[in-house]
């Protein structure tokens, strides 16, 4: 084990690369995870309102967002889909390699999850409380911002948190196509170089941060949640 350890310092990939690669990961999920955010709780929220006896029922908007939107979205393999938007990341970014550019199809297969993680957080609401809301004069969008919201973010933040953790996972193979990150380094050095070392080192680093990610979230919905 320590001969294991001692060849692992020694490898000019961990010394040079690793730290530089990790970044970028972070970047990548970081990015894609305020924008998932961003994106992906109005269009939860849509769906909650617009559905069937909802505050603002209107099927159509349901159908087009629901069915087609993100039901489509999400039934496309992420490694298709990241390959798909080469050309609209090339687009918005003006290139399709580097953190930033992954970040575009992490956060466009990210939202339809993250949207439906809203909506059913927003179903864990109990009824009464809505129409206590509206029997006290509250409008649609008051319901939503101060009744809604408020009273699903226990649910909403494990959400988020459960969104992070797929991004950490969709980052590694978007560095197999030029994302950059652990992923990167892994394909590149563990496994068309065969240094199984640098594999494990980049396993264990992605299980870390995981867990890290994990951690907070629960500890932050232990306060929020005031049942």
């Amino acid at each position: 084990m320590i001969d294991f350890l001692t060849q692992l310092a020694a490898n000019p990939v961990v010394t040079n690369a690793l730290w530089p690669a990790f970044l970028e990961t972070l970047l990548m999920v970081g990015v894609s995870g305020v924008a998932t955010v961003v994106l992906g709780l109005p269009v939860g929220v849509v769906l909650f309102v617009t559905q069937p006896g909802g505050l603002a029922h209107n099927r159509p908007v349901n159908v087009v967002l629901g069915s087609v939107g993100v039901n489509i979205t999400r039934s496309v393999p992420y490694a298709i889909l990241m390959l798909s938007l080469v050309p609209f990341t090339r687009w918005i970014v003006g290139t399709s390699i580097g953190p930033i550019a992954a970040s575009v199809s992490l956060t466009i297969a990210a939202v339809p999850f993250f949207a439906r993680l809203v909506e059913a957080a927003l179903r864990e609401v109990a009824p009464g409380k809505v129409d206590a809301a509206h029997a006290m004069g509250s409008t649609r969008f008051q319901t939503v911002w101060k009744v809604l919201l408020p009273e699903s973010a226990p649910a909403l933040v494990a959400g988020v948190t459960t969104t992070v953790v797929t991004l950490i996972g969709y980052s590694a193979m978007a560095g197999l196509i030029g994302g950059g990150g652990l992923g990167r380094l892994a394909y590149n050095y563990g496994y068309q170089r065969f240094q199984p070392d640098v594999m494990v080192l980049i396993l264990v680093i992605l299980v870390v941060l995981v867990q890290l990610v994990q951690w907070a979230g629960d500890a932050v919905v232990s306060k929020v949640d005031h049942r």
